[in-house]
């Protein structure tokens, strides 16, 4: 079990994780681009999947690798710099961060990316079965929600089965609020109408 924290290091962990996780990687590459707000294509959203709507494929994969690559940062950063646990709410805080950009208006991403650079950095062996899943069920099924959303559900089922046990109620938490962000693709999956992978409509 990892020891409470001092306030003073929560805090800390909470600030590195929401200024990393609120980096807006996918605005960025997408005016980069020359697509333009990625904000009015698609979803309207700044991951990698409608970034990759706009057609710049070089753009999405550098919104998808960012975006992990500062989920992780955020886990490691909290690991060296502050005592056992705070890297549970850096974690936290940099997919709530991606999710709720203060400079976007609250308005970010749906929190995959950076949540697999979490899991990844927590424990390489769970970022990497996440990593399986996601890929493995976009191969079948072509759909970007979908496997996004069969490879988070599993994640918590991950960490324990790993010995990770410190980690289940974290992911169960974020595997929680990324389904709520993703519930308007869930009502599309129902239907039968989501987009496939690659698709530049909704």
């Amino acid at each position: 079990m990892i020891a409470p924290l001092p306030l003073t290091a929560t805090l800390a962990a909470l600030a590195i994780g929401y200024v990393l996780g609120a980096i807006p990687f996918g605005l960025l590459f997408s005016y980069l681009s020359g697509a333009g707000d990625v904000r009015r294509i698609g979803s309207g959203n700044i991951g990698a999947t409608n970034v990759l709507r706009t057609g710049r494929k070089w753009a999405a994969a550098a919104t998808l690798i960012c975006d992990m690559a500062k989920g992780a940062a955020a886990v490691l950063a909290a690991r060296a710099w502050l005592p056992p646990g705070a890297e549970i709410f850096a974690a936290l805080a940099a997919v709530l961060g991606h999710i709720f950009p203060v400079w976007l208006g609250f308005r970010g991403g749906k929190g995959v990316a950076t949540y697999l650079g979490v899991c990844a950095a927590l424990f390489w062996p769970v970022g990497l079965l996440v990593a399986a899943v996601w890929i493995s069920a976009a191969y079948v099924w072509r759909i970007s929600s979908l496997s996004a959303l069969i490879a988070v559900a599993l994640s918590p089922v991950f960490f324990f089965l790993l010995g990770m046990r410190d980690y289940v109620a974290l992911a169960v938490l974020l595997a929680v609020l990324i389904f709520v962000m993703h519930r308007e693709n869930i009502r599309r999956l129902l239907r039968g109408e989501e987009p496939r992978i690659g698709s530049k409509k909704e």
